[in-house]
């Protein structure tokens, strides 16, 4: 199915590597930069921001861009297919200068979050830098760059601690938005100049109102899932959150089923994209939450006698950067290997890698060298997850539609994150340990912690099902 879709795309600009692929591959590479810069890089910051806006809403300053990102996501990507791909990747960069310019100067809290939400959407940015690398090159070459341009920013993750932070100490905490500012204003020019637009359109017009009862009702769920705990799962405010994201996704549903051309079509939704769907959704819970524990294990002094820890001087800085080098590793080999055996084999061999890391885990939340071979496999895992779902699922569709599907493909992985980060984060809470603490933060047993990694390898077995249908179909296809 999948060769046959492929077979009906516009004669592509690129057909091998060559001088200029590696420029696009720059420039998309540093549009995506902007995704993790916009979402994570204020967390660098939250001291500050707490006191500044004399606040102590730290999940809302955490989560809000992420879940502006959902609520933008469905409507950038149906208007990618319908308008230009490049053409809505320039316009999500500005919207997020746009953000990082009103964060800078906002002298509110809401005025700051409304910078957020513009902000958010540089979330859009990942898809649409596949859906563009897809639509400008054959699938083979594509395939590769997919790879790179979805991992090659988690570089970034490993130096911008050591950059920004001196630049944080003289400038205070309001440089991570300039930089976010400059670092889109760059990224939009750059696309503008230097990556062709894509020769694809589909036909039809943008559902703006199925595009905004989606978008909101995922943000609304979101929300409550990342933040009722904050909340209070049954108070006034995290029920209202959830009932009215349950009714905006009804609403939805009910457009999606009675209009022509929804923003998703859940009719043209077939086997192959539903069973790469929810491999994704149990990967992406998987790989988010291991990293998560990672986190939370490294801050922990092994001299608490807990049965775990690894908090020792430089050991914390390599366990945090560990998974970043892997994450760039391992997209980058999936790439490569989807453009010579297809995405479904390097999909599932990431969940395998995942699964390995996370048993191993059992043992590495107590000895630092395991926790950073397990960190690094894990990181090898999400890349190659990553960019194989991406390339798997915009292969099973219509050049016409695959800026919509790339979209929900990062739908799907943010709504897998959320949730089983949660799920994790529930666990270590239901086994906390009265009265002692790691860096002022509250530590569980390591019952907890232990069943909080069985959680993880459960998520990467039950992920490995549909992945292995897909690589089984896909082998027969080609026989």
């Amino acid at each position: 199915m999948a060769g046959t879709l492929e077979k009906s795309a516009p004669a592509a600009r690129e057909h091998r590597w060559s001088a200029r692929l590696v420029v696009w591959a720059a420039v998309l590479t540093l549009a995506n930069v902007l995704a993790d810069m916009a979402i994570g890089s204020p967390m660098m910051v939250l001291p500050q921001l707490l006191d500044h806006f004399d606040t102590d809403q730290a999940a809302w300053l955490n989560a809000s861009a992420l879940l502006a990102g959902a609520l933008w996501s469905p409507l950038l990507a149906k208007s990618a297919d319908l308008l230009g791909t490049r053409r809505i990747l320039v316009v999500t960069l500005l919207l997020a200068c746009a953000g990082a310019l009103v964060c800078l100067v906002a002298p509110s809290l809401w005025i700051f979050l409304v910078g957020r939400f513009l902000q958010g959407a540089a979330f859009a940015a990942v898809f649409l830098t596949v859906a563009l690398t897809r639509r400008i090159s054959t699938p083979r070459v594509a395939m590769a760059l997919v790879g790179l341009v979805t991992s090659g920013s988690s570089v970034v993750g490993i130096v911008e601690p050591f950059v920004m932070q001196p630049v944080i100490d003289v400038f205070g905490y309001r440089s991570v938005f300039g930089a976010a500012a400059l670092l889109a204003a760059v990224a939009a020019v750059c696309v503008r100049v230097f990556v062709p637009e894509s020769p694809v359109r589909g036909t039809g017009r943008v559902d703006v109102a199925g595009a905004l009862l989606l978008g909101t009702g995922l943000g609304a769920v979101l929300a409550w899932v990342s933040l009722g705990g904050e909340l209070g799962r049954l108070s006034p405010g995290a029920v209202a959150l959830l009932v009215a994201g349950g009714a905006a996704l009804a609403g939805w549903a009910y457009l999606a089923l009675r209009t022509e051309e929804p923003v998703i079509d859940v009719r043209a939704l077939t086997r192959p994209i539903l069973l790469t769907l929810l491999a994704l959704v149990l990967a992406a819970g998987s790989f988010r939450s291991l990293l998560q524990l990672t986190g939370i294990v490294a801050q922990v002094p092994p001299g608490l006698g807990l049965g775990y820890g690894l908090g020792d001087g430089e050991a914390v800085a390599v366990l945090l950067a560990a998974p970043n080098l892997g994450i760039v590793v391992g997209g980058t080999l999936a790439g490569w290997a989807a453009g010579r055996f297809g995405p479904a084999p390097p999909l599932l061999g990431g969940i395998a890698t995942g699964a390995l890391a996370a048993f191993g885990m059992l043992a590495g939340v107590a000895v630092v060298p395991l926790a950073v071979v397990c960190g690094t496999l894990a990181g090898i895992a999400a890349g190659a997850i990553g960019a194989s779902g991406y390339n798997l699922a915009t292969s099973l569709e219509t050049p016409e539609r695959q800026g919509t599907t790339a979209g929900l493909v990062s739908v799907v992985l943010a709504l897998g994150s959320v949730v089983f980060n949660f799920a994790g984060g529930e666990i270590l809470k239901a086994t906390e340990i009265s009265g002692t603490y790691a860096d002022g933060a509250p530590v569980s047993t390591a019952t907890g912690v232990h069943l909080y990694v069985v959680m993880t390898g459960v998520l990467f077995a039950l992920a490995a099902l549909p992945a292995l249908a897909l690589t089984r179909g896909r082998l027969r296809s080609r026989s």
